[in-house]
This record gives C-alpha cells, structure tokens and sequence, in this order.
C-alpha cells in the first residue's frame, strides 16, 4: 500500500465515522416545517382552543365584562362518530342569518390580511368567521316551546330539568328568561341551541324568522366543548347535562 492510497482511505474512514451535519438554517426549517404541519393536523382533525368573548353560557363559561374570558378545548373527533345530543355544549359557524352584527377580525391592510389568513390555517389566528358556543336544548324531529302560560322550556311538551342555569342572574329567574315562543320543530339534521345565561343570550329564540326557524345545521357544528384550560383558577371539565 502507498503512502497516497493509506491517506485516501483514512480520509474514507473519516468521512464515513462522521458524516457531514446538516446547516443550523436548514434544521431550523425542518422543525419549523414540521410543527406547522402538526399544528394543522391538530387543528383540523383533534381540537383547538377557543375564547370566551361574552357572557351568554355564564356560568358555566366565563365571558363577562370586566372578567378573564375562559379559553375552552373544543374536541374535533367526537362528532366523527356520532351526532350531537341535548346538553352537549358545542362551539359551531354561526348560519348566514346569525352574521348581522358579526363584524370581520381581518386587518384593511391587503398584506396582513394575506399574513392572517395563512396564520388562521396553522391556528396561530383565529378564523374569520362568527364561531358561537351554545348548548344543545332539542335535536331534529323534537319540538321546543316556552308560552306564556307554562311555567319553562318544554320539549316533546316536557318541562326540563336545567341546573346549569342561574336564577340568580337579573332576568334568568323568569319562566322563559327573556321571551315566549314555538312551538318550532327542529328539521332532521339540525340542532336548538341556547345559552346558559339565558336572558342575555342571542341564540336559536332570536332567529325564528329565517329558513330553518332559528335552527343551526349540525354540518356547522365544530366541535364539542370539554375543558376549560384557562385562567388556572377554572380549569376543568365541561360536562354534558341531557334536560330532558
């Protein structure tokens, strides 16, 4: 062996003992890439966070003026397998008739709108759309109803049983807190939903004039609520409570 062929194959065992590291840039982009991808499997697929903008589901979600609104964990796979039921409390796309006082989170500016709508895909931004969280009263086929001259929300011509509401709120302690109305049958495939806060609550009593009779499509639904994660101090479980 000559000198030149034991230097070339000791460079050999070089290379091949340490290969050559990838650029710090290039590591950087892969992870980056890859949490971007994760995030939008997530998002889509599992669950994703929510905040509480406003009183209507006090108290069992917070969203008061003057309190931490509560950040929710809305589960994306529940409903892949079945419907939702009454006393689920679900997050869904307000319907085209919900959206008149809905006003655009998007900037005028054309270039960070851009920015924004590539972040709400990565659910780094929220999206742009009237996303409501109400509980489900009645399901399709069933027939909800609050007269004058009964003493609360019926179903099927059932009173319910309703604990998440608090009669200690001005206006809740009232027979129907806040109006009369129905009897309205709930079309197959969609879903009454109210607020727990009753009487300050813009939910399925305030829509009864468009075409499904205040109704939410169950293809709207997003998800189902399940935790609370945030402020520390209110963290757990949402639960399901059937009224009927």
């Amino acid at each position: 062996m000559t000198e030149s062929d034991a230097h070339e194959d000791s460079t050999e065992s070089t290379t091949a003992d340490h290969p050559r590291k990838r650029p710090l840039w290039r590591e950087i982009l892969i992870l980056v890439v890859v949490a971007l991808v994760l995030s939008v499997v997530i998002q889509n697929f599992v669950g994703r966070i929510f905040l509480i903008p406003s009183e209507s589901m006090e108290p069992t979600l917070h969203g008061c003026t003057g309190c931490t609104g509560d950040k929710i964990f809305v589960d994306r796979i529940s409903y892949r397998f079945g419907d939702p039921q009454p006393g689920d409390v679900v997050v869904f796309k307000g319907p085209e008739s919900w959206n008149d006082e809905y006003q655009s989170i998007r900037s005028d500016n054309s270039v960070v709108r851009a920015l924004q709508g590539l972040g709400s895909i990565v659910g780094l931004v929220p999206p742009d759309e009237n996303d409501l969280v109400k509980r489900v009263i009645a399901v399709g086929g069933q027939t909800v109803q609050c007269l004058s001259e009964e003493e609360g929300l019926r179903v099927n011509d059932k009173p319910l049983t309703e604990p998440y509401i608090d009669n200690r709120i001005p206006g809740n302690g009232t027979s129907c807190q806040g109006r009369y109305f129905g009897p309205v049958t709930v079309p197959d495939g969609n879903l009454w939903v109210m607020g727990d806060n009753r009487a300050h609550s813009k939910d399925s009593r305030f829509h009864l004039d468009d075409e499904r009779s205040g109704t939410v499509p169950i293809d709207n639904v997003i998800g189902k609520v399940q935790l609370i994660v945030l402020p520390f101090s209110r963290w757990g479980t949402v639960g399901s409570f059937d009224p009927q």
